[in-house]
């Protein structure tokens, strides 16, 4: 069903409220000091960053893990921040917010090219904007590489829109330099691939299931295949972060936290961010691990998940629910600590990427479901 388009002016007034709308939301993080937990480790204190964008530095930062972490384009930003501002703290978070209100305004133009869908896509890049999960990733400084990876993930969907159009050398490379560029920014973007598989299937429909899908060749083998060098590419990656991880003693080792109890904090963290992102609140910047079983909530976050899952995908007609989810669940896999990197049980900043995945749920099932009743669609869309 095509749909009509947007005017030009419209285009540019909804830009321009949406970037509004960040800076209403998050622009007293200027006035903001440092935090006094890591924004020293990654700037302050940091020999290597401290003095600026050098040579010294930067031979550092690209052979080295700092602060536990393989992320040296997030750690050269930081350093260019310090060449252009000192370390006045305000304008180090004036960066953040910047990058944090190009990668909202990233996101509305890519979700549209993909679906067409101007007001559906903006309403969930204001959702991804302005809710208070968001906070660490925009107002604690040492956070950086989430807004900085997330500019590089859009713009790797956006290169693969693009070549799925017309597919050429050129445009590939274009997909896996904004990949290898995020993974630089933060190695949580290991999953992107999965994402394009997804996108492949809703809303491009070049992955389906069918006898006419076979036909056309866009089975799930064939969308397998055309991504080899992305999968080399988060293959190599993940290997170089966790050797690098283990040797910088990053991956932690809590006295008493097993396997199972990682487990049992993954799958019940999953439905906490659920839970916060629909009513957010006693979020706090710790979350310390418990160690206690929690057997009977983490087999019902089992169950709750296998449901949903099977729930969502046995609703061909309603594709976007399965499309969310899996983004959602999809994307929180690397930092949802089954394998633990640092003390936290769980953090908001996790969901800074993934989350978009359940706005997308929300947003077009209810935009279906009021569709033909344009006050229904204004009340939806206001609340």
């Amino acid at each position: 069903m095509s749909r009509p388009a947007v005017p030009p002016a419209t285009r540019a007034l909804t830009l321009a409220a949406l970037l509004l709308l960040v800076l209403a939301a998050f622009g007293g993080v200027v006035r903001n000091d440092w935090f006094d937990i890591d924004d020293h480790a990654y700037v302050l204190d940091n020999p290597h960053v401290r003095p600026g964008l050098t040579a010294a530095g930067l031979a550092w930062e690209w052979t080295h893990a700092d602060v536990g972490n393989v992320h040296p384009l997030t750690m050269t930003s930081h350093m260019v921040d310090v060449s252009l501002f000192g370390l006045r703290p305000g304008a180090h978070h004036a960066m953040s917010l910047a990058l944090h209100a190009l990668d909202a305004l990233l996101l509305l133009l890519v979700l549209h090219g993909y679906t067409r869908a101007w007001w559906r896509s903006a309403l969930v890049a204001a959702l991804f904007a302005v809710h208070p999960l968001r906070a660490e990733s925009v107002a604690w400084i040492a956070e950086r590489k989430d807004v900085l990876s997330a500019l590089f993930f859009l713009l790797a969907l956006e290169a693969w829109r693009r070549w799925t159009l017309r597919p050429g050398a050129g445009r590939y490379a274009l997909v896996c330099g904004a990949l290898v560029l995020g993974l630089l920014a933060k190695p949580m973007l290991v999953t992107t691939p999965f994402v394009l598989l997804l996108l492949d299937a809703w809303p491009l429909g070049r992955l389906g299931f069918d006898a006419a899908a076979r036909a056309r060749g866009d089975t799930f083998g064939a969308r397998i295949r055309e991504k080899w060098p992305l999968w080399l590419v988060i293959a190599a990656f993940a290997l170089v972060t966790l050797r690098t991880q283990g040797r910088a003693g990053a991956l932690t080792i809590i006295p008493g936290l097993t396997f199972p109890l990682r487990a049992s904090n993954a799958l019940r963290s999953l439905w906490i961010y659920v839970g916060e992102t629909f009513w957010p609140r006693h979020l706090v910047a710790f979350v310390p691990h418990d160690l206690m079983p929690h057997a009977a909530a983490a087999a019902a976050a089992l169950v709750a998940l296998v449901a949903v899952t099977v729930l969502v995908l046995r609703l061909p007609r309603r594709p976007w629910l399965a499309f969310g989810w899996l983004w959602y669940v999809g994307m929180l896999v690397p930092v949802i600590n089954l394998v633990q990197v640092g003390p936290h049980a769980r953090a908001d900043r996790f969901t800074y990427l993934p989350a978009i995945g359940l706005a997308v749920m929300v947003v077009w099932e209810v935009a279906e479901r009021t569709a033909r009743v344009r006050a229904a669609r204004l009340v939806a869309a206001g609340a």
